[in-house]
């Protein structure tokens, strides 16, 4: 990678991955675009931006031509639950978009990261370590958008060549950007009700296991992968990552460790439980690991001191 557009850089993820690749690569050779420019935070102004829908496949074709991108991010998704609410507009985003980036990345050569998700496998899924190679069939729009862009990658991998790579993410974990509108938002949501006001009403019931991982380990695999060396790779998109597994009980349990005077409740909304419900409790990352080193760097109790750390010195009186 030298030069590199993300598409979605406003987002959770987005605006963290456009800091990192820019550490490594230089601000003026990451290009952050977003639907809503206004959102950028000033310090991602300090390399290229611009204004991006990614369904105007002409305008992307004209920026890769203009800053001579070889490698595009696209990350612009509803999340499963707001997809659910907006199931029209998931589809236009997630597949018509995604068509469209790889069409551009046909015609000008370039690579192209997507980023799936848990949410691409379904209740016939085998939910304890699920394989990489498995029926999926998703029952929400998240999720068939995301399979589909799985099937999409691979087609134009194989019919012409495209350099098309991507990951299944878990529910990811962030002191920096809040998420909006996912299932395993609680999972970012319970550290700072932790720190702001001790006590926190949970949206999934106990025992609900959902594969997480720490931001810092998601920017690692969404860059990993596409540093990764292209002879060694057997599959190219929807590789599992995983760096931990648990139940809202689990993560109460390790912040009360720490914060000993921390509660927490529940109140169950049917519509993100019937989502988690279809989604692996652990998945079998093996296939990463094996093809392109994949390893995460944190685990639960790290992820939180670090979590309470950074949002305590945020939020002190």
């Amino acid at each position: 990678m030298k030069n590199i557009l993300i598409i979605g850089s406003a987002g959770q993820i987005g605006s963290e991955l456009t800091r990192e690749l820019r550490k490594r690569y230089g601000n003026d050779n990451v290009v952050a675009t977003d639907i809503a420019p206004e959102k950028f935070k000033d310090e991602l102004k300090a390399g290229p931006i611009e204004a991006l829908d990614i369904l105007d496949t002409q305008k992307l074709a004209d920026l890769v031509r203009k800053y001579k991108i070889d490698t595009i991010y696209n990350l612009a998704a509803l999340l499963s639950a707001t997809a659910e609410a907006k199931p029209q507009l998931a589809w236009k985003i997630g597949l018509y978009g995604h068509f469209g980036v790889l069409e551009v990345a046909r015609e000008l050569g370039t690579a192209v990261f997507f980023p799936s998700s848990i949410g691409s496998f379904g209740p016939t899924t085998p939910h304890d370590n699920t394989p990489q190679d498995v029926i999926q069939r998703p029952n929400t729009m998240y999720g068939v958008t995301k399979v589909s862009a799985e099937l999409l990658g691979d087609y134009y991998h194989k019919r012409f060549g495209v350099d098309s790579r991507g990951v299944r993410f878990p529910g990811i974990i962030s002191n920096v950007t809040l998420p909006g509108g996912g299932t395993t938002d609680y999972a970012v949501e319970i550290y700072y009700a932790a720190v702001q006001t001790g006590k926190f009403t949970c949206p999934l019931k106990a025992g609900t296991f959902l594969d997480m991982m720490y931001m810092p380990d998601a920017l690692h695999a969404a860059i990993s992968i596409m540093e990764a060396n292209p002879d060694k790779l057997v599959h190219h998109n929807g590789f599992n990552v995983t760096a931990m597994s648990f139940d809202p009980e689990i993560i109460y349990k390790a912040i009360k460790k720490r914060i000993p005077d921390f509660v927490m409740d529940y109140d169950v909304e049917p519509i993100k439980q019937g989502i988690a419900d279809s989604w692996p409790n652990k998945m079998d990352d093996s296939a990463a690991r094996e093809e392109w080193g994949w390893k995460p760097n944190w685990d639960l109790d790290s992820m939180t001191d670090d979590m309470l750390k950074v949002l305590s010195e945020r939020f002190k009186k």
